[in-house]
């Protein structure tokens, strides 16, 4: 199991993991939704959470690893960052909005977190999933290995309590240095009623 301080060793390691702008999925969705207030759960260097806010959402990125919440934090000093284990920390208010990109975990923890997520959600709120499909390592590219802790589309549903807006897998194009390859993410959209 990979902890805090692994990540903030990463995040030390480079100037940027992760790319500074939001995900593909996440900025093609939600890119003309009506702000309002949002969680970013293990939102990292909050490169999801940093554009939402530039779109008038008030945001809220958690992660454990203080390495990526002080990166994130000089960029965007106006977003609220917060460091916590997204096992544990809970909002403290209804919000909009919970983006959960990429968190690999347990399949306990992991339907625990999803489970606790609906629970936050004002009515007509949004859960928005997006993480590594299991079927990644051998049709995609990238991403972990472990097919224990990767998405798969019906089991992600399976966890949901609210209306799906939509699920399915996608093909998010990656630049290597030999070309664009792609990889394989689940994508599950929900709404509380």
């Amino acid at each position: 199991m990979v902890d805090a301080s692994e990540w903030d060793e990463r995040y030390r390691a480079a100037d940027r993991l992760w790319s500074a702008e939001p995900n593909l999925f996440v900025a093609d969705r939600l890119a003309h939704a009506k702000p309002g207030t949002g969680v970013d759960l293990a939102g990292g260097e909050g490169r999801n959470g940093i554009w939402l806010a530039s779109l008038g959402w008030t945001m809220t990125i958690v992660d454990f690893s203080e390495a990526a919440i002080e990166r994130g934090r000089n960029r965007a000093p106006d977003v609220e960052f917060v460091v916590a284990d997204v096992l544990d920390w809970e909002p403290g208010r209804p919000v909009d909005l919970v983006l959960i990109a990429y968190l690999h975990l347990q399949v306990d923890q992991f339907a625990s977190v999803v489970g606790r997520s609906q629970e936050w959600l004002a009515p007509g709120g949004e859960l928005f999933m997006i993480g590594h499909d299991r079927a990644n390592p051998e049709e995609g590219y990238g991403g972990p290995q472990n097919p224990e802790i990767l998405w798969d589309v019906d089991e992600v549903v399976d966890l949901i309590e609210g209306e799906i807006v939509e699920s399915l897998v996608v093909r998010r194009p990656v630049e290597t240095p030999d070309g664009t390859v792609y990889a394989l993410d689940t994508l599950v959209r929900a709404r509380l009623a």
